[in-house]
């Protein structure tokens, strides 16, 4: 994030491996990392438990005991963790064993109040205070006033209502997706350490063609699909002098281009249903398209081939 270079710190990126279709955390390679720049130089490790598929949550159990052997603070990304049981256990464990100074979530992809604001936790009450005297007091006190409304409205019983059906609509979403990629001869990829976010290959599109790829998302969000992702292979962008191959896909080089779709709370079936529809719809006009430009181009090379042929009988 840019508050680190404005901080003078540098960040330094692990690599995730690939195991199966899931990408998931180097432990390895992070204390290597560690041992080779001296802990005493390390600021913290930041770690994520709620993230686009097929990355997974990191290993948040061994990089706890890694930060409490080493006295490293431990931050944890838990932007939509709170609605997931399997993301908040994973925190409740890592803290058990090892290392978690704080983790953050968001409040509006967890309590569905408008964006802006957001919720930092910790084990240790004094530490939270103290990141609580920090704060300015100058910001809108719009998002604490959103959070209150939505919580008093829903009340303890609702919230852990709607917990449940997004659980369900998860389990719901994975099957139909599966079903609607068995047709389009694609496949659901396998990340069953991921329990909100899910990814379907796109390999019947040119994955060597950006445009391509980025067009079905284009697809999708003129029709209102604001949710889903669309990541192409080897798309290439810097931040602050960094170059991130892979970009958007959490590795340099993931096998496949693929869509992400995911089950956050407040998710209805019929939301699910709209939008499987629209997907198919998408799809089917994208091959189409496809097949529609790959027959431009054989013409287009046929008619070349047949200028040359005659150009070589005139000379």
């Amino acid at each position: 994030r840019s508050c680190f270079f404005w901080s003078g710190f540098e960040p330094v990126v692990i690599e995730n491996v690939l195991e199966g279709d899931e990408l998931r955390t180097d432990i390895e390679s992070v204390e290597a990392k560690i041992k080779a720049l001296g802990a005493e130089n390390i600021l913290c490790v930041h770690s994520t438990t709620s993230c686009f598929a097929p990355r997974v949550p990191d290993r948040l159990e061994e990089l706890a005991v890694i930060c409490a052997n080493y006295d490293i603070p431990h931050i944890v990304n838990n932007a939509y963790g709170v609605q997931s049981s399997k993301c908040m256990h994973l925190i409740q464990q890592g803290a058990r064993v090892g290392r978690i100074d704080a983790f953050v979530q968001s409040l509006d992809k967890n309590f569905m109040v408008p964006v802006g604001g957001a919720i930092i936790a910790g084990f240790n009450e004094s530490f939270i205070q103290e990141i609580s005297k920090m704060y300015p007091g100058r910001a809108s006190a719009s998002p604490s006033l959103d959070v209150l409304i939505t919580l008093l409205s829903l009340g303890a019983s609702g919230y852990k209502q709607l917990l449940k059906e997004r659980k369900e609509m998860f389990s719901y979403l994975s099957s139909e997706l599966k079903k609607l990629a068995d047709n389009h001869n694609e496949r659901l990829l396998d990340t069953p350490h991921n329990p909100i976010s899910l990814a379907m290959s796109l390999k019947n599109l040119d994955e060597n063609n950006d445009a391509a790829v980025t067009q079905l998302g284009s697809m999708l969000f003129t029709r209102q699909v604001s949710g889903a992702r669309v990541v192409p292979c080897g798309s290439v962008q810097t931040v602050n002098n960094y170059t991130f191959k892979g970009f958007m896909s959490h590795t340099n080089d993931y096998p496949c281009a693929y869509l992400n779709a995911a089950s956050a709370i407040g998710i209805k079936k019929q939301d699910v249903d709209v939008f499987l529809k629209r997907l198919d719809k998408c799809l089917k006009a994208s091959r189409k398209e496809a097949k529609k430009e790959k027959s431009v181009n054989e013409i287009s090379n046929s008619n070349t081939g047949t200028e040359q042929l005659e150009d070589q009988k005139i000379q």
